[in-house]
């Protein structure tokens, strides 16, 4: 994988280009309609939710000195409402994100980290708070970026086994998953439907090599798996592209029924498109969907 520094740099550049209104926007405007209908979320915002560590830029007055003192260094009180204010990110990390085909330029886990860092900077210039799975920390401020590469490259490198957690996020919160989504259905529809029983408001971004949507091998071909799933010699390839498109159908129909039902939403990308085109549509559902 790409040095995360200038996977960062790329994330940067790339953000740079949408403006930080929209999730602002509909933060003030379901502000001002509450206001108008006269709806307060009464006790949410006193609802402890857990603890974490003190980062740079925290208030010091929200320091829990009690928790912090049975421990090495301070801690922060975190209530369930300011955590559901939180956009929290996930990326695949599974060894068959490492594939790239002769149809493009980019890994798909390349090309994954490059979307997670470029829409974390966008959300932090948009004054968001921002975490990942896997990750107690939060992060806010347009000076943040560096330290949520750094927290993001190191969970990326730990790796995982390629299936959404099933992580007890706070009521109303919102997730990114970005991946293949290619493990079995069941397995997705699982880690979905826990987040989505909790009110968690999520969107799932596919990303794909675009071989593996079309299947452009001829005659002889050695299919070798990433994840110790053997090897498949097939001496007519072209034979298995009709079945091969329909079964990728099924799957991704399958996905996008996932979604729906849990009201969320499904986007692909293919990495010989350009990243802005998988970043704009998810920049914005996210302003759509504010979970607050």
């Amino acid at each position: 994988m790409a040095d995360h520094r200038a996977l960062q740099y790329r994330a940067e550049h790339l953000a740079g280009a949408f403006p930080p209104i929209l999730v602002a926007a509909q933060r003030v405007a379901a502000t001002v309609l509450q206001g108008v209908h006269g709806r307060r979320r009464v006790g949410m915002g006193e609802t402890f939710w857990q603890f974490r560590p003190y980062e740079p830029g925290d208030p010091v007055q929200r320091i829990d000195w009690r928790q912090s003192a049975k421990r090495e260094r301070a801690f922060i009180r975190q209530t369930e409402w300011e955590a559901a204010q939180t956009v929290w990110l996930w990326r695949d990390s599974s060894r068959s994100m490492d594939y790239r085909s002769h149809l493009s330029q980019t890994e798909k886990g390349e090309r994954a980290t490059l979307l997670a860092l470029a829409l974390c900077a966008l959300l932090l210039r948009g004054g968001e708070h921002v975490a990942f799975a896997g990750d107690p920390r939060k992060f806010t401020g347009r000076n943040a970026l560096e330290r949520a590469a750094a927290a993001f490259a190191r969970i990326v490198e730990r790796g995982n086994d390629g299936v959404p957690p099933q992580i007890p996020l706070p009521r109303h919160a919102r997730i990114v998953l970005i991946g293949d989504f290619l493990a079995p259905l069941k397995e997705t529809e699982r880690a979905v439907r826990a987040l989505a029983a909790r009110g968690v408001t999520g969107h799932l971004l596919q990303v794909l090599d675009p071989a593996e949507e079309s299947l452009p091998f001829q005659g002889r071909t050695l299919f070798e798996g990433l994840e110790n799933d053997g090897a498949l010699l097939v001496r007519r390839t072209e034979n298995l592209r009709a079945a091969y498109a329909a079964r990728m159908r099924t799957h991704r129909d399958a996905l996008a029924a996932l979604a729906r039902a849990a009201g969320w939403t499904l986007a692909a990308h293919h990495t010989d498109h350009p990243a802005e085109a998988a970043l704009l549509p998810l920049y914005v559902a996210l302003a759509e969907r504010p979970g607050i």
